[in-house]
């Protein structure tokens, strides 16, 4: 293996390891507690190497951000792969985006909460974060409803899955009513 060939391969795998470890980190104790200094200790490199990778946490946020993004997407469609009809499908699609929300707190902050320097609704918005609003748009666009356009009732109700979300999290809402929320959203919004 060429020498160029096995750093770039070394510089990718610190690169992953930085992200990991930082996401590891905010899981367990909030986005707070990751600094250059802490993950520099974590991974066992010095804190010029972090920054040679990344300048500055804003842009760890936003790594971990698309890799959220692209876990995202793959719950979403394998959720919604294995449900048989539309009001099924957007039904599976609402649980798999709370779950996944529910379950990755930090994550999704970095998607949604914080700053990590990514645009969003733009020509130059990351492929993941497409690919993750592609991965609503594909099923909700089927319950859009006539002369709807598909995006923006994929905005909505991409907004209203957030808000579940957000509020749960928050301790706003009452835990024993989540899976009517859900029923009651897919009823209400989406054209079946």
């Amino acid at each position: 293996m060429p020498a160029q060939e096995r750093k770039q391969r070394e510089r990718a795998e610190r690169e992953r390891l930085i992200v990991a470890t930082a996401r590891e980190l905010a899981e367990q104790h909030g986005w707070d507690a990751v600094t250059t200094r802490q993950l520099a200790e974590r991974i066992e490199y010095s804190q010029p190497v972090l920054y040679s990778h990344f300048r500055g946490k804003r842009e760890i946020i936003g790594a971990v951000a698309l890799d959220g993004a692209t876990e995202m997407a793959a719950a979403l469609r394998a959720a919604t792969a294995a449900a048989a009809g539309p009001r099924a499908r957007v039904t599976a699609l609402a649980r798999a985006y709370l779950d996944f929300a529910a379950r990755n707190p930090a994550v999704y902050d970095a998607m949604f909460q914080l700053d990590g320097g990514l645009a969003f609704a733009h020509e130059d918005t990351p492929p993941p974060l497409k690919d993750a609003f592609a991965a609503l748009l594909e099923t909700l666009a089927e319950v859009a409803g006539d002369g709807v356009h598909p995006g923006l009732f994929t905005e909505l109700f991409w907004a209203a899955l957030h808000g579940l979300a957000t509020l749960t999290r928050a301790g706003r809402l009452p835990p024993e009513y989540a899976e009517h929320r859900v029923e009651l959203l897919v009823d209400r919004l989406a054209v079946l």
